[in-house]
């Protein structure tokens, strides 16, 4: 009995390792996705350039309608694929979603397009203090 309790002990700590370094490597790659193909900016930059710049929440519609960075446009994520050609490969865009998850995803997808001015809201939305706006129902 004891050596069953040993077994089921040692199994569960593999796992528990095994999903610990596949966070670490999913975490390493899209650290270096960021890097690779898009300039994480902080809020204070952020701001500074978005005047200049295609500023875009890849959050879902309800999201952007709960409240969203002035000036910027709504395209979700899901629809990105099919809508980038609506974004001008001349500007900056400047993305950012909930954490930097979505911004992402979408900065390597824009980079492989022909984009090359990919900026990304560090720490995303949910620590935005700059001015925001909500849709009127």
């Amino acid at each position: 009995m004891v050596l069953g309790v040993s077994k089921g002990l040692l199994t569960l700590n593999l796992v528990i390792i095994i999903l610990i370094l596949a966070w670490l490597i999913t975490w390493a790659f899209n650290s270096w996705r960021r890097k690779h193909y898009a300039t994480v900016l902080s809020q204070e930059d952020f701001r500074n350039g978005m005047r200049k710049a295609q500023v875009i929440d890849l959050r879902q519609a309800n999201d952007f309608k709960a409240g969203h960075i002035l000036g910027a446009r709504s395209l979700p994520y899901v629809y990105l694929r099919q809508q980038f050609g609506e974004l001008r490969q001349d500007m900056p865009v400047y993305m950012y979603d909930e954490t930097m998850t979505l911004s992402t995803q979408a900065a390597a997808f824009l980079a492989k397009k022909g984009y090359k001015d990919l900026y990304i809201l560090k720490n995303g939305y949910r620590e935005w203090d700059g001015k925001t706006k909500k849709a009127k129902y």
